[in-house]
């Protein structure tokens, strides 16, 4: 079990980590789709934690003005070549369990 994973017991807190933030969310009963904005920066997701995401990387470009595929991080192309395996490693989730 990963010591955090998106679930709906996760929105609350993201919701008001973007308002700490500074956004305004909400919640378009049309589209279904999360919303925040914050000095007309404004972002779509399907739930809070994927626009907690976005602004994460809107945060790190940090763009001063809108163009178009401003978010683009320039490299190698990582996202469908990820492995398939996770690496080795011990969780901090397993590492407590051991623990007395």
């Amino acid at each position: 079990m990963p010591a955090l994973s998106e679930y709906t017991n996760v929105y609350n807190t993201a919701v008001l980590i973007l308002e700490r933030k500074g956004y305004r969310v909400w919640l378009d009963s049309e589209s279904d789709l999360y919303f925040c904005e914050r000095d007309g920066w404004d972002f779509a997701s399907e739930s809070p934690c994927g626009l907690l995401g976005l602004v994460a990387i809107y945060e790190m470009k940090a763009p001063d003005t809108y163009r178009e595929y401003w978010w683009r991080e320039e490299g190698p192309e990582r996202y469908l070549g990820l492995s398939k395996q996770a690496p080795s490693y011990e969780s901090v989730v397993s590492a407590k369990r051991g623990s007395p």
